[in-house]
């Protein structure tokens, strides 16, 4: 890997592993062990490959936007490097063999987290956990498996490897992936349409809760952040304020709060110093002008954010 780096964990700090936890660099299950586990990543922290986590290596690209084959790409020239230097535990017949079963056969997993705030003040997001599930897909949280779907993120992902190939499994994810955003479209057009005062309310409370709150958790933080950021999706906010609102998203979580103060925080001291920080960034946010909304359908409103 080019202008890459590696870090073992036994040598970073709670805090540090944490860090790489927040940016989906390493997984919550790798950040728990220390001796004999490392990771490699390169600068641009697209591409990462967590050693002795659940498996000996697990390889993960993630790229913005929906770029599932260019992420599986880059993966893809990695794994081939490594094979061609390492004796991988692989059967003619199941193909790769990993440490959990659901992982045998192709070993790929690919996902994209989506933002789904329409679906979610709609009431049917439910409804489209279901029908994922239903077609062998799984939904989870921020982090991964067992994690609460904050800020109204939701990662996608195929649960099983084995009867078919890495393309299908792209095509099928990336079809599913787009109709899903189809819908989120569809939903937030709904809300402009049927019900723009409870839209318009959400919008101005989370913007005045967020510029003037005094003390927040992660989890209050994500959700209005998210509310935000439909916001300027809507056209209630300058387009230019949607890098500042993605930054806050990470440098708003636990670990980097107490990264940035180089000290031990408590929920306390991290909760007052998080509005802190959202309070100075929004300060050149202007109010929410509901007028600028686009009511016609159009299309990049729900771009999903990370794909692996």
């Amino acid at each position: 890997m080019q202008d890459s780096f590696s870090e073992v964990l036994q040598d970073l700090s709670a805090v540090e592993k944490q860090v790489l936890v927040e940016r989906h660099l390493i997984s919550r299950e790798h950040a728990a062990k220390s001796i004999g586990s490392a990771v490699v990543m390169n600068r641009k922290q697209t591409l990462s490959i967590m050693v002795n986590e659940e498996d000996h290596l697990r390889m993960q690209s993630i790229r913005s936007g929906l770029q599932l084959r260019q992420a599986f790409k880059l993966v893809d020239k990695v794994d081939s490097a490594l094979e061609s230097r390492l004796d991988i535990a692989y059967d003619a017949k199941l193909g790769y063999l990993t440490a959990c079963p659901t992982n045998v056969g192709t070993g790929m997993r690919a996902s994209a987290m989506l933002h789904l705030p329409g679906l979610v003040l709609s009431e049917l997001i439910n409804q489209v956990i279901q029908a994922v599930n239903k077609i062998g897909l799984a939904v989870r949280g921020l982090y991964g498996e067992g994690t609460e779907a904050m800020g109204n993120l939701f990662q996608i992902s195929n649960q099983t490897t084995l009867g078919e190939k890495e393309d299908e499994i792209i095509a099928r994810l990336s079809k599913v992936i787009e109709t899903i955003i189809e819908k989120e479209h569809d939903a937030r057009q709904v809300l402009i349409q049927k019900k723009p005062n409870t839209l318009w309310d959400q919008i101005g409370r989370a913007y005045g809760v967020l510029t003037y709150a005094h003390a927040m958790t992660s989890k209050e933080a994500l959700n209005l952040l998210s509310i935000v950021k439909l916001g300027i999706d809507l056209g209630t906010f300058p387009e230019d304020k949607r890098l500042p609102i993605d930054e806050l998203f990470i440098e708003t979580q636990p670990a980097h709060l107490q990264k940035g103060t180089q000290q031990k925080l408590n929920a306390e001291e991290r909760d007052h110093l998080r509005a802190e920080i959202i309070r100075e960034r929004l300060k050149t946010f202007p109010k929410p002008d509901m007028s600028k909304v686009a009511r016609e359908p159009t299309s990049g409103n729900s771009e999903p954010a990370k794909h692996e």
